[in-house]
């Protein structure tokens, strides 16, 4: 699953330098064909989406700006696109429910901020181009290479949180309380 973004990443590379390829060589105009069809598809897949993620997933999407939650609110599993903002979810006093909850990011360039009580466990993963994340007091750097920490906890923490990163640059804060 966490590979499976690096998969479909390294494939729209790969198409997208064959059609270049293919547009140079032949003297064609790709983009005039490639764009509207590529404006189809994002289209009919955003209709599509929301029926592929599992029941009680949320969805968010924010093209520009910031995603900020703290106090008291409750945490469930959801899928967050944002195109350029931050995200910072302080948990410190969120309801968090028993087992794992996953939060997948999806965007372009972003910071993602966790703040976790104590107790819980955090398995953080990221498939971008750059990736500078700072994970419990830990330093990653990695630059087109996947990232994937786990707290110590994580594995018998009764609360656990999962943050999947997929975006083009990607700067991650993952602290406790």
């Amino acid at each position: 699953m966490r590979n499976r973004w690096l998969i479909l990443v390294g494939v729209l590379f790969i198409l997208w330098g064959l059609v270049s390829l293919v547009s140079t060589v032949f003297h064609v105009n790709a983009g005039a064909f490639c764009l509207p069809v590529a404006l189809i598809a994002l289209g009919v897949w955003l209709l599509v989406r929301p029926r592929v993620l599992g029941p009680g997933t949320g969805f968010h999407l924010l093209l520009l700006g910031d995603l900020h939650r703290s106090g008291d609110w409750r945490v469930t599993s959801e899928e967050i696109w944002v195109g350029v903002g931050d995200i910072r979810l302080d948990m410190t006093q969120a309801e968090i429910p028993p087992g794992e909850t996953t939060l997948h990011v999806l965007g372009f360039v972003g910071d993602v901020r966790l703040h976790l009580p104590p107790d819980v466990g955090v398995a953080v993963s990221s498939a971008a181009f750059v990736t500078d994340a700072r994970v419990l007091g830990q330093q990653y750097e990695t630059v087109f290479d996947a990232l994937h920490v786990t707290s110590e906890n994580y594995e018998a923490a009764g609360r656990k949180i999962r943050l999947e990163v997929t975006a083009f640059v990607a700067d991650l804060r993952v602290e406790r309380a």
